[in-house]
Parts: structure tokens; C-alpha cells; sequence
């Protein structure tokens, strides 16, 4: 069977990685000197009490190719084809890492690597259907189709209270021209062809969860949602029971958005992710 690979920016909730035996690859998160794999040594809840406590700003760092090559090694031991879809390569080293461990494992099997130019749910709901996709017997060329025309039409829109933490992180993109006297809005932010872009801008943060409803009521017919938050669960429920008058919640994953992202955005961010229909 066709083995899959992601990273941490993914968002999937730990049963269903479980369910569907999906590979995960840590982005390491750095305070100072001090390193953390995104999930494996830290996860999302001790991330964001040691922001708001730490006086030192958090970065991010891309894992090794030395890593990926290491694992692309083990998965051809049970395996003759590997999937990997990727976090944006417009605002992060993975994907670039992986491409590197291709050529140096060379010909061990066959190993496709998609750049979904996307984060978070907007990563994680490709691969949830390329998983399904996988274990109903689809082949991989199939597979690989189906997910950049799924990652195309993938959208995810954060909000969070301040463009701070973008702006030290340096990964504020086209955002950059919301800066200035602006800090304190609630910005509305995407990925465009993988690069963070503003949407929208708002004044408080009940304008900015109306902003996020109307944006999934407005979608041309949903095929997944994904809804999350890092430290607001009031409010993803806010907006859960409001979503849920046009998406069934039965369907919708909830996630908590993960310590890679928390880095940039701050721990008040909230999120709609969704594959929107042709």
C-alpha cells in the first residue's frame, strides 16, 4: 500500500492519522537555543503558555533532508510508492528538504512529493482525502492528480489580534502593507499561491467571526471543513454552531492549530479551512 507522508503544519487530529497510518515530519520550533519538534517534544498547549510567558520571541525551522531521507529509507522497506504533500515552499524550507532526500536516496522506490502551497486545514483536508483515496485502492498517479486539483481549491482564512507576530517572524508576505497604524485591527489573512495575502480587515473580533461564516456560506458547495483554534475554544464554538446552519458539524474536524504557525500568528487565532467544490 501506498505509504503517506506530511508534516506537522497539518492540523490532523491525532485519531485520524492514527486511522489512516499517516507519516508526520515535526517542524522544529526554536526558542533561543532551545528546539522543539512541533509535536512530538511540544505540543500545541504547552507551545502557547511558553509564548505568552517566554520573553523570547519564537522562530521556526524546516526539518533536514538528512531526516526525510532517513525516513523515505524506512517506508521503502514496507513500501514501493510514497505520497508526501508538503506546507507552503513560498513561506518554509520543507519542501525543498524533501526534494533534496529524494535525490539522495535515489531509486529505493517511488517517491512523489506535492507542494500543497497551503497550511494548516488547508493542508490537512488534501491529505485526509488522499488517505481515503488510498485505502479505497487508488493509484498513485491517480492520487497525486486528485490532490493538486484538491490543494487548488483549498482556502484557509485566519484571524488573530495583531500582525506582530508575522512581522518578527518575518513570513508577513503581501500582509506587509497592513502594517503601519494598523497593528491593532483584527486582520483576516490566506495563502495565495502560497504566500500569506490579507483578505480582509476588521474591527473587533465579532466582525472578524462574521467575516469567517460568511466566507464558508459563500463557498460554491464544501467538500471538507476543518474549524480551528489555538487558544479560543469559546469562540471556535461561536463559530461551529453558526457554520453548522450550512455544514453538517458531523462532518466539519475540529483542530487546534499547531506550534509552527502559533509562532507567527499568535495564540488568538482562529480558522476556517475548506475544499471548496467545482
Amino acid at each position: 500500500m501506498i505509504k503517506l507522508v506530511t508534516d506537522s503544519t497539518c492540523d490532523i487530529p491525532a485519531d485520524i492519522i492514527k486511522k489512516y497510518s499517516i507519516n508526520i515530519v515535526p517542524i522544529n520550533v526554536l526558542f533561543g537555543n532551545e528546539t522543539y519538534r512541533d509535536g512530538i517534544d511540544i505540543n500545541a498547549e504547552q507551545f502557547y503558555k511558553k509564548l505568552v510567558e517566554s520573553k523570547v520571541h519564537p522562530t521556526t525551522s524546516a526539518q533536514s533532508p538528512g531526516y526525510f531521507s532517513e525516513m523515505f529509507t524506512r517506508l521503502s522497506k514496507e513500501t514501493d510508492q510514497i505520497l508526501v504533500i508538503l506546507f507552503s515552499s513560498k513561506i518554509s524550507a520543507t519542501y525543498e528538504s524533501a526534494i533534496q532526500a529524494k535525490a539522495l536516496v535515489g531509486d529505493i522506490c517511488k517517491i512523489e512529493i506535492v507542494d500543497s502551497l497551503q497550511t494548516c486545514g488547508g493542508l490537512g483536508l488534501p491529505v485526509i482525502k488522499s488517505a481515503e483515496m488510498i485505502q479505497g485502492g487508488a493509484r498513485l498517479d491517480d492520487i497525486v492528480a486528485s490532490v493538486k486539483d484538491m490543494c487548488s481549491r483549498s482556502h484557509s482564512y485566519m484571524v488573530f489580534d495583531t500582525l506582530e507576530y508575522l512581522r518578527k517572524g518575518g513570513r508577513i508576505g503581501r500582509a506587509q502593507a497592513l502594517l503601519g497604524g494598523l497593528l491593532k485591527v483584527t486582520p483576516i489573512l490566506t495563502l495565495r499561491e502560497g504566500i500569506v495575502t490579507p483578505v480582509q480587515r476588521t474591527r473587533s473580533r465579532t466582525q472578524a467571526i462574521d467575516a469567517l461564516v460568511n466566507m464558508v456560506k459563500g463557498a460554491n458547495r464544501i467538500e471538507a471543513l476543518m474549524l480551528q483554534h489555538a487558544t479560543t475554544p469559546d469562540d471556535l464554538e461561536i463559530l461551529a454552531k453558526r457554520v453548522a446552519e450550512f455544514y453538517p458539524r458531523e462532518k466539519t474536524v475540529f483542530s487546534t492549530v499547531n506550534s509552527v504557525i502559533g509562532a507567527h500568528v499568535g495564540p488568538h487565532v482562529l480558522c476556517v479551512n475548506f475544499i471548496e467544490g467545482k
